[in-house]
């Protein structure tokens, strides 16, 4: 069947809030690579949203679920538990930075990773105000939706939402807000919104995913963290998009050399399949009585064995080195194209986790969302696999798995030279 079979079953088929990026309905995959149902081939910048650090099928991570699918695929961890369950958490306690013992819960998105962290720092601290910013991302269930920075598509007809959850801005040069002003606004919402005794958490993503792979630097990270440790807030950091190894840590805070209370984990942790984790400090984790975590699928047999799997691919192939080696080759050829474009205004983005920012005539004020949405189309067309992102929507970012090798992604740069040339004629 064709491309445009499928597309006309799907729209008779499947619910219209689910929006699809490229209507091609693909039919194997490897590494970095894509074939749909007619046989043409992409390359992918994209890893199904940062999930395939790793690459599609990955032999290691192929070879574990085989083994654990003959042997049970699932009994809940809650009824009948599993060494997996418990080899994997101990890796991720040790893993997580920070000197203090950890504890680690598993779930299937993360979204519900999310919405434990939130409980268990309610748990921990007795109180109920949530502080997160502006731009970040949290997942599309209600508590999600609410610490979500951003309203379309994501907030859209669905409120009201929980309440006491705080927003605010998050610092970005290029778009003219200081750290300076960042923290004022704390202060302010300390003194005009909720008084710090109410704040159980402060959740923020040390590099923003759907927001626009804007960076929290090191400095803003530890001013939160003194905060945070002055108030007895909790500080939650959300690694969903930026962890294992896609920024050239194996977690994006270990830049600031902070100790986070809570983290949150999931996209890469299972190279393809659905797994999420809460991991923090043993004081903190523990808060919640037992009975008040978990849910039938979290932390599946197979989904433990292939992140199991995904750990050993990490350490054996260095896979933070590569993501420094393929960050360098991304940001000097996109450089190269700034040169040619002036509808590149900004390009940034610690190791892999790339972005480059589409405005009028580099004038960071003048966002260009209609010519982003052309490239991404554009590069469509030309077999290249593109996501887009940013509260202006003008973001191109770039999140190849790890694992690519260097001439791909020269190819793929190929193609978007060509389709930006293209989207501009």
């Amino acid at each position: 069947m064709s491309n445009q079979s499928w597309q006309a079953r799907r729209e008779a088929a499947v619910v219209n809030g689910v929006g699809t990026l490229m209507p091609v309905f693909i039919d194997k995959a490897h590494n970095a690579e894509l074939w749909d149902v007619e046989g043409n081939r992409y390359i992918d910048f994209a890893s199904g949203i940062a999930v395939l650090n790793t690459g599609h099928n990955h032999p290691k991570v192929v070879a574990a679920v085989r083994e654990q699918l003959e042997k049970f695929s699932h009994t809940c961890f809650q009824v009948t538990p599993y060494p997996g369950y418990i080899e994997l958490a101990e890796k991720l306690n040790a893993l997580v930075p920070g000197p203090s013992p950890k504890r680690t819960l598993f779930l299937s998105t993360g979204a519900e990773a999310v919405e434990n962290a939130i409980k268990i720092a309610r748990a921990h601290t007795g109180r109920s105000g949530t502080i997160a910013f502006k731009g970040g991302f949290h997942g599309r269930t209600m508590m999600g939706m609410a610490l979500t920075g951003k309203v379309v598509p994501y907030k859209t007809g669905f409120g009201p939402f929980p309440g006491e959850v705080y927003h605010l801005p998050f610092p970005s040069d290029y778009l003219g807000m200081s750290e300076a002003d960042a923290l004022g606004a704390l202060d302010l919402c300390f003194s005009a919104d909720i008084e710090p005794g109410r704040v159980a958490a402060i959740i923020i993503e040390p590099v923003q995913g759907e927001g626009g792979f804007y960076v929290a630097s090191p400095s803003f990270l530890q001013a939160l963290r003194k905060i945070c440790d002055q108030h007895g807030i909790l500080l939650i950091c959300d690694e969903i998009q930026s962890g294992f190894c896609r920024t050239g840590k194996t977690f994006a805070t270990e830049y600031s050399g902070i100790e986070p209370d809570i983290m949150t984990l999931a996209k890469s942790l299972a190279g393809g399949f659905p797994l999420s984790a809460v991991v923090g400090k043993a004081a903190v984790m523990n808060a919640a009585k037992p009975g008040g975590l978990g849910g039938t699928y979290a932390g599946s047999p197979i989904a433990c064995a292939a992140a199991l799997a995904v750990l050993d691919v990490i350490e054996e192939e260095q896979l933070n080195q590569r993501a420094l080696a393929q960050g360098e080759q991304l940001k000097g050829r996109l450089h190269q194209l700034a040169e040619r474009f002036d509808c590149i205004g900004d390009i940034r983005g610690p190791g892999a986790m790339v972005a480059m920012e589409l405005v009028k005539g580099r004038d960071a004020s003048q966002p260009d969302p209609e010519l982003t949405k052309r490239l991404v189309a554009e590069a469509g067309k030309r077999g290249l696999v593109l996501l887009s992102c940013g509260v202006r929507a003008n973001v191109i970012r770039f999140l190849a798995p790890l694992t690519a090798a260097p001439a791909l992604i020269d190819e793929g740069l190929d193609a978007l030279e060509q389709a930006l040339a293209a989207a501009l004629a």
